[in-house]
């Protein structure tokens, strides 16, 4: 068509242009601007939602127990109070100073420390172990070891405190017997609770007993997040296996090596049940740690807001320790 066709046709008659669709319409969800900070305020208000039925759970356990106890503290309630129900008198912060002045306290304090510190190093220690040795076994061995532990990981701290009591029986106990038969020496008749620091020998053995199942099969499972890759270039690079541990599992298996250890001081630092049962019910004065202690002052002598007052000491000297539990599980979940 040339431009004299085109001028004698008139002008181009315009083209209808498709309708355009109808624009969504942004509600208030993820795509309105105005609703952003308000939907990530409900993002963020998500989990304390969903823990909430827990906290209210245990604030209505504990919250009564707790506050009376901090009460009681600043009280001098003794029998009398207790059999009348009178109001004890007010005493603020005697029964405190009486405490913290008193060197039968610091005495108790320094052996729970001493007692503490040895579970948990052995704990961890032969936990790492036993851990590293899983990772080495078999898969049916593996299995047979890990039934075994979660076995004894649930059995009853009574159960478990019998048999103790059986091995270091002084007249049928085992531990005499092998000792007797192996080493030559004459073993029978021994009582290894007349020696303090035997007797706590066996109950930190117990101790440690009931506490290395969880901690073998929680490190077991931060070994097996460990880069094979990784491990093995490391040994292509001539590193040996001190140096791929040092350099390549530990940074990985840290975080929850750090978690466990700082449970464990939780946990050890409050022993009562082992040295309670394997005492026969009547733990000595030189057997005692705080929770012992406490409880002594609290229903032997009848002094309950002195047992109230060690009881909350001990809480705040293990306040640091949880504190630094939650730093570390706040830590590990921004990492992630």
């Amino acid at each position: 068509m040339t431009a004299a066709d085109t001028k004698a046709a008139g002008p181009p008659v315009p083209v209808p242009r498709a309708p355009e669709p109808d624009r969504v319409r942004k509600g208030p969800g993820r795509g309105s601007p105005a609703a952003g900070p308000r939907q990530r305020k409900k993002g963020a208000l998500l989990p304390y939602l969903l823990i909430l039925p827990a906290i209210v759970a245990i604030a209505a356990v504990y919250a009564f127990p707790l506050s009376k106890t901090v009460i009681m503290s600043f009280q001098d309630m003794g029998r009398k109070e207790l059999w009348t129900g009178d109001a004890p008198p007010w005493v603020g912060f005697e029964q405190f100073t009486n405490i913290l002045g008193d060197g039968e306290f610091w005495s108790v304090t320094g052996r729970t420390v001493v007692f503490m510190a040895v579970c948990v190093t052995v704990t961890m220690a032969a936990g790492l172990l036993i851990a590293l040795l899983m990772m080495r076994l078999t898969t049916w061995v593996r299995l047979v070891l890990t039934a075994c532990l979660v076995a004894a990981w649930s059995m009853p701290l009574m159960v478990a405190a019998s048999i103790f009591r059986w091995l270091s029986d002084s007249d049928y106990g085992l531990i005499n017997t092998l000792i007797a038969k192996v080493v030559g020496e004459d073993f029978l008749g021994h009582n290894w609770f007349l020696d303090p620091k035997q007797g706590f020998a066996i109950i930190s053995l117990l101790v440690i007993w009931g506490a290395i199942p969880f901690v073998v099969i929680t490190l077991y499972a931060a070994l097996t997040q460990v880069p094979k890759e990784l491990e093995e270039a490391a040994a292509l690079d001539g590193a040996n296996v001190f140096k791929v541990f040092t350099f390549v599992t530990w940074p990985v298996i840290r975080p929850v090596f750090t978690m466990v250890t700082t449970l464990s001081v939780i946990w050890d630092f409050n022993v009562f049940g082992q040295i309670w049962l394997l005492r026969g019910n009547k733990p000595e004065p030189e057997y005692e740690t705080l929770g012992l202690y406490s409880f002594s002052k609290a229903f032997e002598s009848t002094s309950f807001s002195q047992g109230t007052a060690i009881a909350l000491i001990t809480v705040v000297l293990l306040s640091g320790v949880a504190v630094y539990y939650l730093r570390q599980l706040m830590k590990t979940g921004e990492v992630e």
